[in-house]
């Protein structure tokens, strides 16, 4: 396949290779969603798919189209953790080996996962602090060994595969649908089901989603060709990407109505709530496209149906500390102060009962230098019931004779916090 080629009808023929493969995964009404966003809001659940993420469908769809004499080299991927368990299990299934480089952030169950589902045929190599440098290290492994290459989004192959999900969703769904949204780190999985869309149901509306600190595809648009951003933050980790694809960027540009950014607390607040009130594990990525949705709130016609893609749900359980440390501050409901105490009696009680209000919980308290005689300066951390009473609370702060900075989000001293 090359990008000719790359249209509905290879979408459809990638779907038939996969059909006896990987899961039709639901497609689920969700009504906490759809009272928030004022639409029929559908949840396209990969993350039950087999490696629980779509990525298994391109990376089995490039590797069982694989010659005998391709698969004999063996293969060898990147991966941020969901591409290389796809690989993994493409692997065990085809009896072909593998290597698989991720960064130095992906989390410990992934990496646990991609050995797991390799059954002994693939070996996980750690490599850099980004997607990007793991890329570049896979992709010299490639030119070194002869070993294929299985890109996780910028070949036709991985993204007709990925597409297979477009065809599943228009027969699912209860009615036309109105919007789709797809998260975005790549743009092979938005591609894929934009080029079926576009040929086969013109006038859906796709809305790609990707995170703010890793706005790679915005950044390419604004430039019109794909760039490398200057810096990545990680924390949705399977939308990481530092520069979209070159086979991917023209195919957003020319079919994808809209993308949008948003914010990483926005994230955690939505992955909580599939969570608690679902029962849907959701890792970063994979709360995307129902957080653009939320952030797309009463914009939607009467009666709209609106389908999300929960592209994956790896999610260590051990990072859910820092997801609700970023929900809470997201939503407004956790702040941060620095305090400078007399070394008095007196001083801490008078922080309690005169600058503390009625459901003003302190959950951080830690002094920051103790050998000073006068003054002991503290970190205090405050979480409110209600974002309303933070008003009252830094009025309180400012007629208070206590000497009180606010650490605010975006400094680089609340980096240490999170």
């Amino acid at each position: 396949m090359d990008d000719a080629t790359l249209d509905a009808a290879a979408v459809e023929a990638a779907a038939e290779v996969l059909r006896p493969v990987v899961r039709r995964t639901e497609l689920e009404h969700s009504e906490r969603l759809s009272g928030i966003v004022g639409a029929s809001v559908l949840l396209k659940r990969e993350n039950r798919q087999i490696t629980r993420s779509y990525k298994v469908r391109g990376a089995f769809h490039l590797i069982g189209g694989l010659t005998d004499a391709e698969r004999a080299r063996g293969v060898v991927c990147a991966s941020a953790g969901n591409h290389g368990q796809g690989l993994a299990w493409s692997c065990a299934r085809l009896g072909v080996r593998g290597r698989v480089y991720v960064p130095g952030n992906t989390p410990r169950q992934k990496r646990q996962r991609i050995l797991a589902l390799g059954q002994g045929l693939v070996e996980l190599i750690v490599e850099g602090s980004t997607y990007d440098a793991a890329g570049a290290a896979a992709r010299a492994d490639s030119e070194r060994t002869g070993a294929v290459y299985v890109p996780p989004f910028d070949d036709p192959r991985t993204i007709a595969g990925q597409g297979t999900i477009a065809p599943e969703l228009v027969e699912q769904a209860p009615g036309p649908l109105h919007t789709v949204l797809v998260p975005v780190g790549g743009g092979g999985l938005v591609a894929g089901l934009a080029v079926w869309l576009r040929e086969r149901h013109p006038g859906v509306r796709i809305v790609g989603v990707e995170p703010r600190g890793a706005a790679s595809m915005t950044a390419a648009l604004a430039a019109g060709g794909p760039v490398a951003l200057p810096e990545v933050d990680t924390f949705v980790d399977g939308a990481a990407v530092g520069r979209v694809g070159d086979v991917t960027f023209p195919l957003v540009r020319d079919l994808v109505d809209e993308v949008l950014t948003v914010d990483e607390g926005a994230v955690c607040t939505e992955m909580l709530d599939l969570y608690q009130v679902e029962g849907i594990i959701a890792e970063p990525a994979g709360a995307l496209a129902s957080t653009g949705a939320r952030r797309l709130a009463g914009t939607f016609p009467a009666g709209a149906t609106v389908a999300c893609l929960v592209s994956g749900g790896n999610n260590d359980v051990s990072r859910y500390g820092e997801i609700l440390e970023r929900s809470l501050v997201h939503e407004g409901l956790r702040h941060y102060f620095l305090v400078s105490f007399p070394q008095e009696p007196g001083a801490l009680r008078h922080f309690l009962d005169e600058v503390l209000g009625a459901g003003e919980d302190i959950v951080v308290f830690e002094y920051v230098k103790k050998n000073n005689r006068e003054t002991g300066p503290a970190l205090v951390g405050i979480e409110l019931d209600s974002a309303a009473t933070l008003a009252g609370l830094l009025d309180r702060m400012e007629a208070s004779p206590l000497t009180i900075e606010r650490v605010p989000p975006g400094s680089p001293l609340f980096t240490f916090l999170m």
